[in-house]
């Protein structure tokens, strides 16, 4: 008999170890992943919506995660550059503003193009990689905003959120373990 009670305390330790792995797990994705990983951005509420707004992130990890902010921040990009071909056909536009429009297209494609490097990065491991191209991306925009006169067009407006969601993906890929 004292076999088989030592043999039941045994097994339920193995069930409790379990269920506490499980636990472990859950809290390492998706929702509560996102919660913790939030919880470090200054731009707590735009990280959840944002890494929420997809429907893979319910059993995402941090390389899933930050490749959901990386797909936002281009599609962010996108629009950007949508208004930027826009405004640049404005002929009640100032001549210098209509050709800082002109170079902002051209360096909001080219941060398109780093955040698409910054992916491939983090789909080859190497998130330091897609850091760098991550920062790459920040200072095109920098580079945008710097090149159309004045502060209060559209564009700087939306530039603002660029980098709030650059910034999100920075973060997730600094919690991520080095490979590279």
């Amino acid at each position: 008999m004292e076999r088989i009670s030592k043999l039941f305390s045994i097994l339920a330790i193995c069930v409790v170890v379990m269920a506490h792995q499980i636990a472990a797990q859950d809290l390492n994705k998706g929702k509560n992943l996102i919660n913790n990983i939030c919880q470090q951005s200054p731009t707590k509420d735009l990280c959840i919506q944002v890494l929420s707004s997809d429907s893979r992130s319910t059993n995402a990890d941090l390389k899933d995660l930050a490749i959901i902010a990386l797909r936002v921040a281009a599609a962010n990009a996108s629009s950007i550059l949508t208004d930027a071909k826009r405004l640049i056909d404005d002929d009640n536009l100032d001549p210098d503003v209509q050709q800082g429009l002109s170079d902002c297209k051209e360096t909001i494609l080219d941060a398109g193009s780093q955040l698409e490097d910054s992916i491939a990065s983090l789909l080859e491991d190497d998130d330091t990689g897609a850091q760098k191209w991550l920062q790459a991306a920040l200072a095109a925009i920098t580079t945008c905003d710097d090149s159309i006169p004045g502060s209060d067009d559209v564009l700087s407006v939306k530039s603002v959120k660029f980098r709030q969601l650059c910034n999100i993906a920075i973060l997730i890929t600094k919690a991520l373990p080095n490979k590279a």
